[in-house]
């Protein structure tokens, strides 16, 4: 495995504005009047110039790279008194803990005094174009997502999930970043925070290249709701693919697990849990083509399968993940009867009810969960809807199939098959929190995939479907 440079960061962004008092007067376009006015009553909260400084220091944030820092419009917006605080507990917290509101300055005082700062506070560390946000994907704002979380930057920062606001509120709120800041300085910021706030608390963290590329449009996609994310199955490479070129790569690469015929008998198969997918048994034409994509890209791991199905991208190319999948399409049609899939397993095809299993035990206190949400249609319907198209990473439908038999177009490539949700006799015996626990964490063994990024309602919606579904 080839070394990459190892970058940091920063988890505890200190991004805002802070306390400025203006008088109420309109400003003309001579930018001399902007000065004089920011000079005359900004400078005695802010600094305008000078090196980085702790916090501790301050009376409220830094200007001095604001211009490299804020977006025109929310800037505008925030001058003229129609954005919340962004500080829950203020920005010096070790002396308040109450929110601060931002005075306000006319529509057309703010436009002035935003582009004056755009102008002449320009960061000459931030480096334009840094982060590409053109080329910035959903399963990218899911790896930051990840990051933002397991590097503890949501102890301090508060996001929304759904419609629900998390995270600690010690520091200022990224649940709008998207709106309000520049990605490259979020990136300049994220390579080492102490070089903006030092001894203030900022968090250093240990991710690679791609890691600080992830969590950066993360941060800088919260909030923006229209975000145009990347699709990378519609770029250039997928315009001209080649069945030869993706025969090759499968012979190469994918037949070491899944067999040279797709029949999931390749040499590494014997060592592995779960046995590699069967490709012979599915359809590949049916198969969404983003799923497809990011578990050849980006791995097993990213959609929630196997950690053993390693991440292809950067081994083989944009060009490289849309011949094989090319490839796939064109060779594997489902042709093959279930039952062969599940032959070896000792547990009988996919529809079969009981169906035995040694499926790992959730712990005690998801054991004791029951569905907190009302039984009813409604709650039903929503999981219905979840099932059959829009559960995340891929529609449960897929393996589960459209009745919920163990009999989906993808299960057919599973070993063990999918759960038969419609055998009651196994159903009655699974507690509510044991189906929670497997949604969330998969299950080990299977071809059962996390669904972590599920919100809790939305599990327990599909919970509740499943449970209709028993005969």
């Amino acid at each position: 495995m080839g070394r990459r440079r190892m970058v940091v960061v920063g988890c505890a962004l200190v991004i805002m504005v802070g306390v400025m008092s203006f008088p109420h007067l309109l400003l003309g376009s001579d930018q001399s009047h902007v000065k004089q006015l920011i000079q005359t009553n900004c400078a005695g909260c802010h600094r305008l110039e000078g090196n980085a400084d702790s916090r501790f220091t301050l009376k409220a944030p830094d200007l001095i790279w604001a211009g490299s820092k804020f977006k025109h419009e929310w800037l505008v917006s925030w001058l003229a008194g129609k954005e919340p605080p962004l500080y829950a507990k203020s920005y010096r917290w070790d002396q308040s803990q109450t929110a601060q509101s931002h005075p306000a300055v006319s529509q057309a005082e703010a436009e002035e005094i935003a582009k004056y700062l755009e102008t002449n506070f320009v960061d000459p560390k931030v480096k334009p174009g840094a982060i590409d946000m053109a080329t910035f994907s959903k399963q990218e704002a899911a790896f930051g997502e990840k990051i933002f979380k397991e590097h503890a930057c949501i102890g301090c920062h508060q996001v929304r999930e759904g419609d629900k606001t998390v995270g600690g509120p010690q520091s200022t709120s990224l649940a709008d970043a998207g709106r309000r800041l520049k990605a490259d300085w979020i990136h300049r910021f994220n390579s080492n925070p102490p070089d903006y706030v030092p001894h203030s608390g900022e968090f250093v963290g240990d991710v690679s290249e791609l890691g600080l590329r992830y969590v950066t449009g993360y941060i800088a996609t919260r909030g923006w709701e229209d975000f145009p994310y990347y699709e990378p199955w519609k770029s250039e490479p997928f315009g001209h693919t080649s069945l030869d070129r993706g025969q090759v790569i499968y012979k190469e690469y994918c037949a070491q697990c899944h067999g040279a015929a797709g029949k999931g008998d390749g040499p590494a198969a014997s060592g592995l849990d779960p046995k590699p997918a069967v490709h012979a048994n599915i359809p590949f034409e049916k198969v969404p083509t983003d799923y497809l994509y990011n578990v050849i890209y980006y791995g097993g791991r990213a959609v929630g399968k196997s950690p053993t199905m390693p991440y292809w991208g950067l081994t083989i190319g944009q060009q490289g993940v849309a011949d094989v999948m090319a490839y796939l399409k064109a060779t594997f049609k489902g042709e093959a009867e279930v039952a062969q899939a599940a032959a070896g397993s000792g547990e009988g095809p996919s529809g079969v009810c009981p169906q035995p299993r040694k499926t790992a035990k959730a712990p005690a206190d998801f054991l004791s969960k029951t569905n907190p949400l009302p039984h009813s249609d409604a709650t039903i319907k929503a999981g219905k809807t979840l099932f059959l198209q829009t559960a995340q990473p891929v529609a449960c439908a897929m393996c589960h199939g459209d009745k919920g038999n163990g009999q989906g177009f993808m299960g057919a490539a599973l070993i063990p098959p999918p759960r038969n949700f419609t055998c009651g006799s196994m159903m009655k015996d699974i507690p509510d929190g044991q189906l929670f626990w497997i949604i969330k964490n998969g299950s080990p063994g299977t071809g059962m995939m996390s669904f972590a990024g599920l919100p809790d309602d939305q599990v327990w919606q599909l919970i509740a479907y499943v449970r209709s579904l028993a005969k």
